[in-house]
C-alpha cells in the first residue's frame, strides 16, 4: 500500500510493472482494485498506477467537496508528486470523465485518453444514479445499508454479465469505504456534467470503450465522443455491460494494450 500527501488530503495508490507510466482511474463507488487484472497485463510493458479518488477506497475522506473538478486536481497533484510529467490516462465511468477533463485543463499531462463506459453528458446516467446525486435521496439510501446491498445484489446480473456475485462482493467492499458526502456529491457533480462544448479541445489520441448492454451509462454516449473528438476511436464490446474489464477481460485488455502500444 502506498500513499502521498497532497494539499487537500491523502491519496492512496498501487503501482505495478516497469516502463513508461500509465494512470488508471476508477468510477463512482469504486477503487483501484477494479484494475488489478489489467495491471497484471499492462505491467509487463508499462509502469501502471491505480489510485483511489478522495472519499473512496483508502484515500482521505475529510473534504468539503467531491466534484469531478476536485478529482481532476487530484490527478494533476498525484502526477506532480510522483514525477510523472505526462502519461496516458485510462478511466472507467466517472474516471473517464475525469480523464477527458484532464485533457481540457492540463493537456501537457495527457498523452492519450481512454474512457470506458464514461458519461459525456450527465443525463446519460441511469435515473437511479441521477437520483443518488440529491442529498435527501442519498441520505436515505446510504443510511439503509441493508437495502442498498440487497439492491446491488439483486441488480448485479443487469450490471455485469460475467461473475455478478464476484462483482457484488467487490462493490460491497468498496461501498464500505465510501462516505455519505462522497457518495452523493460525486454522482451529483457527474449528473451535472456536460463535456460536449469542450471536446474539440482534446487533441491527443482518444479511445472510447463501451459495453453494448450498459445499463449504468447509455452506451450510445460514444456518439457524443466521436462527434466531438477528432481523433477518437470507438470500440463497442457486444458481450459487455458497464464493466468490460470484467465481462470480457481478454478482449478489453487486448484493445487497451494495442491502443497504448501505438
Amino acid at each position: 500500500m502506498s500513499s502521498i500527501v497532497t494539499d487537500q488530503g491523502i491519496v492512496h495508490y498501487e503501482t505495478y510493472g516497469q516502463g513508461k507510466p500509465v494512470v488508471l482511474l476508477h468510477g463512482w463507488l469504486g477503487s483501484w482494485g477494479l484494475w488489478q487484472r489489467t495491471m497484471e497485463l499492462l505491467g509487463r510493458s508499462y509502469r501502471t498506477y491505480a489510485l483511489d479518488f478522495w472519499g473512496f477506497g483508502e484515500s482521505g475522506k475529510k473534504r468539503a467537496t467531491y466534484a469531478v473538478g476536485d478529482f481532476v486536481t487530484l490527478v494533476d497533484q498525484f502526477m506532480d508528486k510522483l514525477g510523472i510529467e505526462s502519461a496516458p490516462l485510462v478511466g472507467h465511468s466517472m474516471g473517464g470523465t475525469v480523464s477527458l477533463s484532464m485533457a481540457f485543463r492540463f493537456p501537457r499531462r495527457v498523452q492519450k485518453v481512454v474512457v470506458v463506459g464514461s458519461p459525456i453528458v450527465g443525463s446519460s446516467l441511469n435515473i437511479l444514479l441521477q437520483l443518488a446525486g440529491y442529498r435527501p435521496v442519498a441520505f436515505v439510501v446510504y443510511n439503509l445499508p441493508v437495502i442498498l446491498r440487497l439492491g446491488l445484489r439483486a441488480f448485479s446480473p443487469l450490471i455485469v454479465n460475467h461473475d455478478p456475485l464476484g462483482w457484488y462482493h467487490m462493490q460491497e467492499r468498496d461501498l464500505s469505504k465510501t462516505t455519505l458526502e462522497s457518495f452523493f456529491a460525486s454522482i451529483g457533480s457527474l449528473r451535472r456534467t456536460d463535456l460536449r462544448p469542450r471536446l474539440a479541445e482534446v487533441k491527443m489520441p482518444t479511445l472510447g470503450v463501451y459495453g453494448a448492454g450498459d445499463t449504468i451509462v447509455h452506451p450510445r454516449q460514444y456518439e457524443a465522443l466521436k462527434a466531438g473528438v477528432s481523433q477518437a476511436e470507438i470500440e463497442i464490446m457486444h458481450g459487455s455491460r458497464h464493466f468490460p474489464m470484467i465481462d470480457e477481460p481478454e478482449h478489453f485488455n487486448r484493445v487497451l494494450k494495442d491502443f497504448l502500444d501505438r
